[in-house]
């Protein structure tokens, strides 16, 4: 069956002049209508997150801040987004993306959200651009409803998945794997259940056999029965946060090992896309938007 593709132009929220490119989810939907390989049909307006959602993952303390705009001006700066009772309700609709995205995935083999994967954001405290952890949450979410015992994240952004490493750290259902740019932000990086930190420069071949090997681990030792997707196109070579030289190619050919990897051995996978701050915004969607096509081809062939 054709995957769902959780979208709204309600996920852009007005943060003023920053790097961080929340047009890319219009642009990529936009990319996806005129490339044909999706319709209006495949694609669904998700409902937000709910409180309830949020509390898998973060604590009752941070959730009442983020909606009574509370944050210190600490807590704001490290989040490096300016507060705003907007950017807390798109927030919560993006996380609500992931969330049915996961909830998809079981019943169709693929679930994808044009928007998520914002995994710095910790229990306690947002960072690093993420609001809330909805990678997290779409994992809790999985576990809570009886979806999956066991859920594997595979986080390639190029930044290090802290809060998702963090919120899972002594949960034993849940495999967290993160490879990145090991000289790049998050300075502190919490032990994943596998961390691959790759020198500046790597490229597509370093990256790659490095990916394949990790992915032979998390199979064959942990046997997921539901993959979260972290489909960051921050190691492109001409990102301006990333320090990696992988090309489209490149991350092409990662997207398909890991949906291979999934599919192949049935195992239902969600994609969500992180970040991206190419020198060109198109050359962002576009990697966001072949990633998609890729996972909406697998989703046809299951």
């Amino acid at each position: 069956m054709r995957p769902v593709l959780f979208y709204s132009d309600d996920y852009e929220a007005d943060i003023g002049p920053h790097i961080f490119p929340m047009r890319k989810y219009r642009l990529v939907k936009e990319q996806l209508l005129e490339m044909g390989v999706a319709t209006p049909e495949d694609i669904a307006e998700p409902d937000a997150a709910t409180v309830e959602d949020a509390l898998l993952v973060h604590t009752q303390m941070y959730v009442a801040k983020l909606l009574n705009g509370t944050l210190s001006p600490l807590e704001e700066a490290t989040l490096e987004l300016p507060y705003s009772k907007e950017l807390v309700e798109k927030s919560f609709l993006g996380a609500g993306g992931t969330v049915a995205a996961v909830r998809s995935s079981f019943e169709r083999g693929v679930g994808v959200n044009i928007a998520g994967g914002l995994h710095h954001a910790f229990p306690d405290h947002g960072e690093g651009f993420c609001v809330l952890n909805d990678v997290a949450m779409g994992v809790a979410r999985a576990l809570e409803d009886g979806l999956a015992a066991r859920v594997a994240t595979v986080d390639c952004d190029v930044h290090q998945g802290n809060g998702t490493a963090a919120i899972f750290a002594h949960d034993e259902r849940v495999f967290t794997f993160s490879i990145h740019q090991e000289h790049n932000y998050p300075m502190a990086k919490p032990s994943s259940t596998l961390d691959i930190g790759l020198p500046d420069g790597a490229g597509g071949p370093l990256y790659l056999s490095n990916l394949e090997s990790a992915l032979d681990t998390i199979f064959s030792e942990f046997s997921p029965e539901m993959v979260l997707y972290v489909a960051g196109a921050d190691p492109y070579e001409h990102d301006l946060l990333g320090g990696l030289t992988l090309t489209k190619q490149d991350l092409a050919d990662r997207d398909e090992a890991i949906m291979s990897a999934c599919a192949s051995r049935g195992v239902p996978f969600v994609v969500t896309l992180a970040g991206g701050y190419a020198e060109r915004t198109s050359d962002t969607a576009e990697i966001h938007a072949a990633a998609i096509a890729r996972a909406i081809t697998t989703g046809e062939s299951l």
